[in-house]
């Protein structure tokens, strides 16, 4: 895990305005909710974990609300059905030793990439910009997602949960990615799925798009004020032409 300092200036935190394409150099991508449908292996997982611990089984559908903030909140809503609850401490470790293992022998099998992410991915890398992936998810689940489905070749870079030390809505990461190819932030752009993406992109100064498909805790993306909202990536490749 890194700790880098950045020459990444905080942006506006308030203020969506227009974004100038032809600035951008740097398009990071956020990874479920954004290119992968992945809840479906983590609700499986999170079940198949609480049926092991002798638990009651949880509403499918409110995985898709607690996907976001990392694996061990994730496992914490699991546990407790809440979104902020705290488990009991000696629970939760072995929830999560559970949840881990699991989750890495059933990482993709019912995960998808979403319709339009392979052509859009296809369309930026024969432009002149770097691609990157930054994700909550840590590694190594993070590379053998991208791997299995497809998505390895298209990323220059790749930060994940753990990679600094702190994580997205913190702009760490999107920094440490600025640094890495050595742009002004003002260069770069996040395209995600969540809050967190916006606020983390406000932070570091990255122009921010959003789609509305993805996993926002039940929320409409649109009020947390991305720059821009696109119903599917395929749309926003169509804006750098």
């Amino acid at each position: 895990m890194l700790d880098r300092s950045s020459a990444c200036k905080a942006g506006d935190s308030n203020v969506a305005g227009p974004i100038a394409f032809e600035q951008i150099r740097l398009i990071l991508f956020d990874l479920d909710g954004t290119l992968v449908d992945s809840v479906r292996d983590l609700e499986w997982c999170g079940n198949e974990m609480l049926r092991r611990l002798d638990l009651p089984q949880r509403d499918p559908e409110m995985a898709r609300t607690w996907v976001g903030n990392g694996v061990e909140r994730f496992v914490k809503r699991f546990l407790t059905n809440d979104m902020e609850a705290e488990p009991e401490a000696a629970l939760f470790d072995h929830g999560l030793q559970v949840f881990r293992r699991l989750y890495a022998e059933h990482i993709s099998e019912r995960s998808v990439v979403y319709p339009g992410v392979i052509e859009a991915l296809q369309r930026f890398s024969g432009l002149d910009l770097h691609l990157g992936c930054v994700t909550n998810k840590p590694e190594p689940f993070t590379s053998e997602l991208i791997a299995a489905l497809g998505l390895d070749s298209f990323f220059e870079l790749v930060v994940a949960g753990d990679t600094t030390v702190r994580k997205k809505p913190d702009p760490m990461p999107l920094q440490y990615a600025a640094d890495y190819f050595g742009l002004d932030c003002g260069e770069c752009m996040m395209v995600g799925d969540s809050s967190n993406d916006v606020t983390a992109a406000r932070a570091a100064g990255f122009a921010i798009v959003c789609v509305p498909y993805g996993y926002n805790h039940g929320s409409d993306i649109r009020d947390s004020r991305p720059d821009l909202v696109v119903e599917n990536l395929t749309e926003l490749a169509e804006m750098f032409a």
